[in-house]
């Protein structure tokens, strides 16, 4: 196949189309709280169609193949836009880019039937591209992450708006050519750049989902999904990871165990609702007692275990002590609880070792009436 501009744009439409597909296949599949799918399904239908009447010129009337061309085109990069705002949390869009859509199409009409320009046609729809593939740059790089999937889409648009920008350019200096399907070397690469954008958008969009899904299956792996606390297994991997670096640096954790006291009771007289909210609250209370480098995790059942790395038998038991205080403060979910507390007593400590003393001190603040703290 020769590398004309036709022959570009209908490999643009084929792109497009097996990008839409699969990507209306991951929507369809994927979790409905991955926001933004759907946007990004519709932008490659946007720019199949744009394609197919690209692809048209000279069959169909210019009010297809020049004006709602354009608009396919410059619609599909702003429904990209949104979608990638939506599956960052955010929302709006709607209304600046739909405005700029309606006097895109007005512009466009007045150029291709009033007075006649495809070289100003091509100048402004350069510039509304390039500031809207600015403003999702911008976007994705105040609110994305470092990871290889936004990076991926950053640079796919940096480098986009640099062609847009050599576009708009051409037009200046007189080069601009007279039609898009003019088989020239320029009109070439400008047509096989929107190619490769059309194509990279749409497999960052893909990496981007498939990113947010293996998060997502990572965090259910190890973090119970009533309290979002670290479950048993992920505790407890911990606890050992922190115990091997005590025994090369000398100083180790203190673990707690705390278990919610009566709470059968609580199950029982209020029902499995109140009690799984109690359980939420209580989760909510200890972690905002803790540093952000200590590790709650739920034990079984009421019962929870509390990592606290680097820190002795005072400074455990001060943590024990403010937990204590912020499930008194009145709120109507507050519960009372007990807890046993140990810390690391060197080299030859076990993480089995220091698991039953805590819980020995937990039996014993049981037995000395609950609601207590207890070393072991």
């Amino acid at each position: 196949m020769q590398l004309d501009p036709r022959s570009l744009i209908a490999m643009a439409g084929f792109m497009s189309a097996m990008m839409a597909v699969v990507l209306l296949f991951m929507r369809r599949n994927y979790p409905p709280n991955i926001r933004g799918l759907d946007y990004w399904a519709a932008a490659p239908v946007l720019w199949l169609v744009s394609a197919v009447l690209f692809g048209s010129r000279g069959e169909l009337p210019q009010s297809l193949t020049v004006v709602l061309a354009n608009q396919a085109l410059l619609l599909g990069a702003a429904v990209y836009y949104i979608g990638s705002r939506r599956f960052l949390g955010h929302g709006g869009g709607w209304a600046l880019w739909g405005s700029v859509a309606v006097a895109s199409t007005l512009v466009h009409i007045w150029l291709t039937y009033v007075t006649p320009s495809y070289a100003l046609r091509v100048a402004i729809f350069s510039l509304l591209m390039t500031v809207l593939y600015g403003a999702h740059l911008r976007f994705l790089l105040r609110h994305g992450d470092k990871g290889f999937p936004i990076r991926l889409v950053q640079v796919v648009l940096a480098l986009h708006i640099l062609v847009l920008l050599t576009r708009f350019a051409s037009v200046l200096v007189g080069r601009a050519g007279s039609d898009i399907m003019e088989p020239s070397p320029f009109q070439t690469a400008y047509v096989g750049a929107y190619v490769l954008t059309v194509l990279m958008l749409s497999i960052g969009a893909i990496l981007l989902a498939t990113d947010r899904v293996r998060t997502e299956l990572e965090h259910l792996a190890t973090h119970d999904s009533l309290t979002q606390t670290l479950n048993r297994r992920a505790v407890m991997q911990l606890c050992q990871e922190e115990l091997d670096r005590a025994r090369r640096y000398g100083h180790g954790p203190s673990i707690m165990m705390l278990d919610l006291d009566n709470f059968k009771a609580v199950n029982d007289t209020h029902g499995h609702q109140h009690g799984d909210a109690v359980l939420v609250h209580f989760a909510a209370c200890t972690k905002s007692a803790l540093r952000s480098e200590d590790r709650l995790g739920r034990y079984g059942g009421e019962e929870f275990l509390v990592l606290l790395p680097d820190t002795d038998a005072p400074a455990a038991h001060h943590v024990a002590q403010r937990i204590h205080a912020l499930l008194q403060a009145g709120h109507p979910l507050d519960c009372q609880l007990s807890i046993g507390v140990t810390s690391w007593q060197g080299q030859t400590d076990t993480l089995d070792a220091m698991l039953a003393r805590a819980d020995a001190a937990l039996y014993q603040a049981k037995k000395r009436g609950r609601n207590q703290t207890c070393a072991g």
